[in-house]
């Protein structure tokens, strides 16, 4: 099978990585998220699905994970506390096993009031440093009685988020190495506008922890874009001289591809690698990878 293991070979290999997210549908149909990670098939390790980012309704993770797998497209699975208690974030991560989706992202979620259904109720159970402890005791075979799993241990691949351009650095610090502890293999980062708040979290943080980092890279569309991300994404700052060079370009889209592939190719070499986001434009990304001069990955496993 070999599938899935892929992305933790990729990154104790010490290749540049890229991977990339995956919105799921806002519907039944999983066509045009899958036609947007074929496009990419041969230029990325890994397919990051997100779980009901920004409270939003959409297709279920765990589902659009399975289906790129049945591709030999190799995802990785975002996993959040805000909608399962404990007992169902066991059962989807053992489901997860069994289907062969073997990385997983852990992360707490956004908080509900961001999203389109404010009435909903939020669990919270567990956050990520929990969710990751958790993780490792069904990797170690262990049961939440304190007994062990009688039907077989799970092998998973677990991530955490973090941001580099948090506000505390002391913050920041302590909650890697919390993550690390717990037994986060990767970092994820929130999208980085700052290359040098990028290497400081490598230098300082992450690399002295032993935990590879894959850096954030968003495509913005124009200045309007790009406003609206600063004003409705929670910790997310993208500079004025970006927004000033977007509104100035002849050819926004463009321009926007190009701030992206400088992006790549900086943080490329800083990092393990990249993550890219680039929500309903996920077609464009190619053209960013052509620019960045990134050639195809190791065809996928």
């Amino acid at each position: 099978m070999g599938m899935g293991r892929s992305l933790e070979q990729a990154l104790a290999s010490g290749q540049s990585v890229i991977t990339v997210e995956i919105t799921p549908p806002l519907g039944a149909d999983p066509s045009r998220a899958l036609a947007a990670a074929e496009s990419l098939r041969d230029r990325v390790q890994a397919f990051n699905v997100t779980d009901g980012s920004r409270a939003v309704m959409r297709m279920s993770s765990l589902a659009m994970c399975r289906l790129l797998q049945e591709r030999g497209l190799e995802p990785v699975l975002q996993l959040g506390c805000r909608d399962r208690n404990r007992i169902a974030l066991q059962g989807d991560l053992l489901g997860a096993h069994a289907l062969g989706i073997r990385n997983v992202l852990c992360l707490t979620g956004d908080p509900v009031r961001a999203g389109t259904q404010p009435e909903a109720r939020s669990v919270f159970d567990l956050e990520s440093v929990r969710l990751l402890q958790q993780v490792q005791a069904l990797n170690d075979g262990i049961a939440p009685t304190g007994k062990p799993l009688v039907d077989g241990a799970a092998a998973l691949f677990a991530g955490a988020a973090a941001d580099p351009q948090s506000g505390s650095w002391s913050g920041l610090k302590s909650r890697t190495r919390r993550k690390a502890q717990a037994g986060a293999r990767f970092i994820q980062t929130q999208m980085v506008m700052d290359a040098e708040a990028l290497r400081r979290f490598c230098g300082e943080i992450a690399g002295p922890l032993g935990v590879p980092v894959l850096a954030g890279v968003f495509l913005l569309k124009s200045a309007k874009n790009a406003s609206f991300i600063n004003r409705v994404v929670p910790g997310v700052h993208i500079p004025q001289e970006l927004i000033d060079r977007l509104a100035a370009a002849s050819d926004p889209r463009q321009e926007g591809i190009e701030i992206a592939a400088e992006q790549v190719r900086a943080y490329s070499a800083i990092a393990s690698g990249v993550h890219l986001m680039a929500v309903k434009a996920e077609e464009s990304l190619v053209e960013v990878l052509d620019l960045a001069g990134l050639p195809q990955v190791v065809a996928q496993v």
